[in-house]
């Protein structure tokens, strides 16, 4: 008995990860099969997904996967995506795609729905997947090894501690098979944990242990369970973590957790707040960026004054005078003129006040390691008239618009989490469309991305003298020594050696403050993981390996705080 219950168990579980089944040519197993790569998806980020085409026959085939992602319990907030793949006669095609999801949306929690078509030559099908998560709830990923003893009692143990203040169950986390990580960071980047066992860690793929690597330097805490007592150097796990953590912890040979610890650390334990919580509270009440851009006022006594003189127009002078008794035709004639020329009033009117494009701000938290920048980038604008909303980023990044101060220009807000944010991934980039940039509006964004760079700072023969291979000036250095002592420069150019200036720990410390202060809270708190890292820099630019999003908008101030490990020529 118990055999068949956990045989119809496992089955319900694989059932959960297989989005669509589509047997098209029965006599020669000719199908179509996508597979969620996790059983549910992170609260916002991408959901990677494997395509399988086996083409049995003599013909070739091809289809297209539409993706439509929603949030809020109206889906009033929407991210589409489709994909098409072609497969030659007698082949079969595996292709793993990363699909964008929609923002986060309301602050009472998030229901998040996953709607997959399948169109083409082989056929029709659909598929919904769905995942609720509390604002509190961190979104975590647990091995499969992990999930099978222990998911009950966590999602138990999840609900008993977040109940009063959310109702229902809850599941705690989202399962995967190591064999089957994706390779790409990008799949990782809505999840704030990952647990594992040191075994999934050491049978995965290289390049999906690359790309959580690389999850990890973003902010992500990777835990490794071993019943082996095995060390982090011993399984190869980074050193270097970057803006994240990674911990190994020691596990009985039944691989069964205490879910009152493991739920308390996921949701604590010196781990940053869950990436859902960050994006709905750190911008719309006490964002720095924000206040430093400033305010402006929507001029409404214009519009109001042209808005009566056309109702006086339009109205008593026009019955009255344009087309007064006995020449009521007029009135077809004149009331579109005076419609027509009131509108045209109003349009150069907001176009001599807002004008085109907009104007904005960007801060800029970046670790360069390894031949590559990890970034962390927010960003707030004001938009005049946009005569375009489609854009391209390159490269593919984790792109997400975030709630801002409620005013007369504000679109998304806390209270008005509507709208659609289509993203594209191809080629390694994105193509948005959607209200990412509205005409005369006000938007912020957070974005982080991975993008290759050869800058860095290096040592030279000389001990107290640096040099910056960085393509940009650096206005300002803070180094601190092997053994804790602080150094400082100023006006760096590429490739000249500049001399270092020792300073007391009483003077560094208030400016590297100020710096943090500049950032978003979630921004702050990874700061504040790297700032003493003993043979390391923090370097201040008014430029650096930021990521362009909308070429409309004028960035009119750039702060980017740069760190990194001094390392050997």
């Amino acid at each position: 008995m118990r055999l068949l219950l956990f045989l119809f168990l496992t089955a319900i579980a694989s059932a959960q990860e297989t989005l669509i089944r589509k047997q098209f040519e029965p006599i020669t197993d000719t199908h179509v099969e996508v597979t969620s790569l996790f059983s549910r998806p992170a609260a916002d980020g991408y959901f990677p997904v494997r395509v399988k085409i086996a083409n049995n026959l003599k013909t070739p085939a091809s289809i297209r996967l539409d993706f439509r992602c929603s949030a809020n319990y109206d889906n009033s907030l929407k991210c589409t995506s489709s994909f098409s793949f072609d497969a030659p006669p007698g082949k079969t095609v595996i292709r793993d795609i990363v699909v964008p999801q929609n923002p986060v949306g309301t602050t009472y929690g998030s229901a998040i729905s996953i709607l997959t078509e399948l169109s083409g030559t082989m056929g029709m099908e659909a598929h919904s997947l769905s995942a609720d998560y509390n604002p509190t709830q961190p979104s975590v990923l647990l091995s499969a090894p992990l999930y099978t003893p222990n998911a009950s009692k966590l999602d138990a143990e999840l609900t008993t501690r977040l109940s009063a203040s959310y109702g229902g169950s809850m599941t705690f986390a989202s399962k995967f098979t190591a064999a089957d990580l994706p390779d790409n960071w990008l799949a990782y980047s809505g999840f704030d944990r990952i647990l594992m066992l040191d075994s999934d860690w050491t049978t995965a793929p290289a390049g999906a242990r690359t790309a959580i690597e690389s999850w990890v330097r973003l902010g992500g805490d990777l835990i490794v369970y071993s019943p082996t007592n095995a060390s982090a150097a011993s399984l190869s796990l980074p050193e270097n973590t970057g803006f994240g953590t990674v911990s190994t912890t020691d596990i009985k040979n039944d691989l069964t957790l205490n879910e009152t610890e493991t739920i308390s650390r996921v949701m604590g334990g010196g781990m940053t707040s869950p990436r859902k919580m960050s994006l709905e509270n750190d911008y719309h009440i006490s964002w720095p960026l924000r206040a430093a851009f400033g305010d402006e006022s929507f001029r409404y006594a214009v519009f109001i004054i042209i808005l009566v003189f056309f109702g006086i127009l339009v109205g008593p002078i026009n019955l009255f005078v344009f087309a007064k008794s006995g020449r009521r035709h007029r009135l077809f004639i004149t009331t579109p003129i005076i419609s027509l020329g009131t509108s045209i009033l109003l349009i150069i009117l907001i176009i001599f006040q807002d004008g085109f494009g907009g104007k904005g701000m960007r801060a800029a938290l970046i670790e360069v390691a390894d031949n590559s920048a990890y970034i962390h980038q927010e960003q707030f604008c004001r938009t005049g008239v946009l005569t375009k909303s489609n854009f391209a980023v390159d490269p593919a990044v984790l792109f997400t618009p975030v709630q801002v101060k409620e005013t007369s220009w504000s679109r998304f807000t806390s209270s008005n989490t509507r709208g659609t944010f289509n993203l594209q991934p191809s080629g390694g980039k994105l193509s948005a469309t959607g209200d990412w940039f509205q005409s005369r509006s006000e938007q912020g964004h957070s974005i982080d991305g991975v993008i290759p760079t050869r800058g860095r700072i290096e040592k030279t023969s000389t001990p107290d003298k640096l040099i910056s291979t960085f393509d940009f000036p650096i206005e300002k250095l803070y180094y601190l020594d092997p053994s804790a002592k602080w150094h400082r420069a100023e006006s760096i150019r590429t490739g000249e050696s500049f001399a270092l200036t020792q300073v007391e720990d009483t003077l560094v410390n208030p400016e590297i403050q100020k710096l943090g202060a500049q950032l978003s809270a979630r921004n702050q708190r990874f700061f504040e993981r790297v700032r003493y890292n003993r043979g390391h820099f923090i370097a201040v630019a008014s430029s650096g390996p930021v990521i362009a999003t909308h070429p409309g908008i004028r960035w009119e101030e750039t702060t980017s705080i740069i760190t990194g490990a001094v390392v050997a020529p």
